[in-house]
């Protein structure tokens, strides 16, 4: 494939990517106002994804054997996809799931500092973009004095941004899993995942029982498989897709329509209200995407 046309599929990717991670507070903010507890919700929604994607690779007779190597970088992978989730749902507990997830995408800046630390250095417009989405992400948090944020909230956000952000870089720069389709790779983080959150609630005192309560309506089935396929299977695939063919950093740039949609979700289906700043922040941000689309194809 022409490296033109490759990129072009790249930038299609990080697109999908981001705004299907914002659809998160769609599903997940009802379960948890039905009292659906987040390990609850997070097992369901890992373990839906991994019958569905599983499912996928028989049917496309693709091979599961990994390497020793292999399964101990997918392991980490893992981990942090899943203590992303984790953070992000909890931090829904204490902040507005717009603001929350907002936050989350702080993690272009995390990924450019962790690739300096690894002598990888962006270029300026990478930079600027960086920037300006930054900017915009601060009129986005900002409330107009329509209530105070918890910093258990930000806190837990923020989490959830360093989470993600070495998620990215690892697929960006490991060699190890360079040769794993993003499916498979796909696959066992969320494989790991589901242990993890059965793990978590058997420590947390929970027990594996507490897993299955409040299931017995069929709104609450349609959230989960909504969770499980759209910021799940499809955001996790398309993001391993972009990180591969445009890189770690634009690749975080383009989760700018993370928050975007998440905004407009809590707009549309929860009532919550767009002000000035928000409106201001998707300026920023938009134009920062297109800023750094035309910096590149002109380069």
């Amino acid at each position: 494939m022409p490296k033109d046309i490759s990129s072009v599929w790249g930038y299609v990717a990080g697109i999908v990517t981001g705004v299907t991670y914002g659809l998160n507070p769609l599903f997940a903010v009802p379960l948890m106002r039905q009292g659906i507890s987040v390990d609850e919700i997070l097992f369901f929604r890992y373990f839906l994804a991994v019958v569905i994607l599983g499912g996928w690779l028989l049917v496309r007779k693709e091979s599961f054997r990994v390497s020793l190597k292999q399964t101990s970088r997918l392991l980490i992978l893992g981990i942090l996809f899943s203590l992303s989730s984790l953070t992000l749902f909890e931090a829904y507990r204490f902040i507005p799931s717009g603001v929350a997830t907002t936050i989350v995408f702080l993690y272009p800046v995390l990924v450019a500092l962790i690739m300096v630390f690894m002598r990888v250095y962006p270029t300026w417009q990478v930079w600027l973009s960086i920037f300006m989405t930054f900017t915009g992400v601060l009129f986005l948090c900002r409330t107009d004095g329509e209530g105070l944020l918890q910093w258990k909230g930000l806190a837990l956000a923020f989490a959830s941004a360093l989470s993600y952000a070495m998620f990215i870089v690892i697929i960006n720069r490991s060699r190890a899993i360079r040769t794993v389709s993003n499916s498979l790779l796909t696959f066992y983080a969320l494989l790991t995942g589901t242990v993890i959150f059965v793990a978590h609630s058997l420590i947390s005192g929970g027990g594996a029982a507490s897993l299955f309560t409040g299931l017995d309506r069929i709104g609450v089935w349609l959230n989960l498989l909504g969770l499980a396929v759209m910021p799940t299977v499809v955001s996790t695939a398309t993001l391993a897709m972009a990180t591969r063919i445009i890189g770690a950093t634009k690749s975080s740039v383009f989760g700018v329509f993370e928050p975007v949609t998440a905004i407009l979700v809590g707009a549309l289906a929860f009532g919550e209200s767009i002000t000035a700043n928000i409106i201001i922040g998707i300026v920023l941000t938009m134009a920062a995407i297109v800023f750094m689309i035309v910096s590149s194809s002109k380069k």
